[in-house]
């Protein structure tokens, strides 16, 4: 799929430096703590093989060979049920205000569905204001507590999605 010359693919293994490096750049930008984020995750370095399962698929945004972030869908780590989690979506400022993140949205949440899951969930932080916009505008609703244990103890707002 491509948007203004963006493209948006499923990961590569040789996509696994470039997504790592775009999303820890994301969470420096905005402050985010460095442990008990994504930002620590132990699978940011191999995200291809990370996603490389059953019901589960990262896909990245490139353009001109750089890649400027992505999103992913897997189940929700420590969760019974047909719930999925939105995963590591983080945009680069040059791919950000441009309508990617829908279409990423777009792209992801029907892939879960296709996937059989009935719910999506995801975690995010109080100053990813533009981030919570869009998860309101697509059907997020905001949960009093966490679902799961994904090891995101920082994360302190949690959303979740009927599918």
């Amino acid at each position: 799929m491509t948007l203004n010359n963006f493209t948006i693919r499923e990961i590569k293994p040789k996509d696994n430096p470039k997504i790592a490096k775009a999303i820890r750049e994301v969470l420096i930008e905005f402050g985010v703590p460095k442990v008990g984020t994504a930002y620590a995750d132990k699978i940011l370095d191999t995200l291809f093989e990370a996603y490389n399962v059953e019901n589960a698929i990262y896909y990245v945004v490139e353009k001109n060979n750089e890649i400027l972030g992505g999103a992913g869908i897997k189940q929700l780590d420590n969760y019974t049920g047909k719930v999925c989690e939105l995963q590591k979506m983080y945009f680069l400022p040059a791919a950000r205000g441009i309508g990617l993140g829908s279409k990423m949205m777009q792209i992801c949440l029907q892939k879960a569905k296709d996937f059989g899951f009935e719910k999506c969930y995801l975690e995010t932080l109080p100053y990813m204001d533009e981030a919570r916009k869009l998860y309101r505008k697509v059907g997020f609703k905001d949960l009093d507590k966490p679902m799961g244990d994904t090891g995101h103890y920082s994360c302190n707002l949690w959303m979740l999605k009927d599918l």
